[in-house]
């Protein structure tokens, strides 16, 4: 499952030498973290709202989005997916409430 996040975050490392005419990814590097930041915001949003409507085609849909916007992040960032997979693993079997209260201030 995780190898189409692998195959995404080359893309999106490659895009940042890309032309910003010639790509999405680059045109959004090119404008930097806020319109980045703005974009995952517009998705979340568009999340939330598909899901209120119930359509579980339209939730798939605007969660994609969602993803990709935020893997643009992590690589505008210098992170990748994997570091979010290995801190997702760390969490594994821990109580959700157990894990907040282990986190740094």
């Amino acid at each position: 499952m995780s190898d189409i996040l692998e195959r995404l975050s080359v893309i999106l490392e490659e895009r940042k030498a890309a032309d910003p005419e010639s790509s999405y990814v680059a045109k959004l590097y090119a404008k930097g973290l806020d319109a980045i930041l703005k974009k995952i915001g517009e998705e979340a949003t568009e999340t939330v709202m598909a899901a209120k409507d119930g359509v579980p085609e339209k939730i798939v849909y605007e969660v994609a989005d969602l993803w990709f916007h935020t893997l643009v992040l992590l690589a505008q960032q210098g992170l990748g997916p994997e570091q979010v997979l290995a801190e997702l693993d760390r969490r594994f079997g821990l109580s959700g409430l157990d894990e907040k209260t282990r986190r740094v201030q």
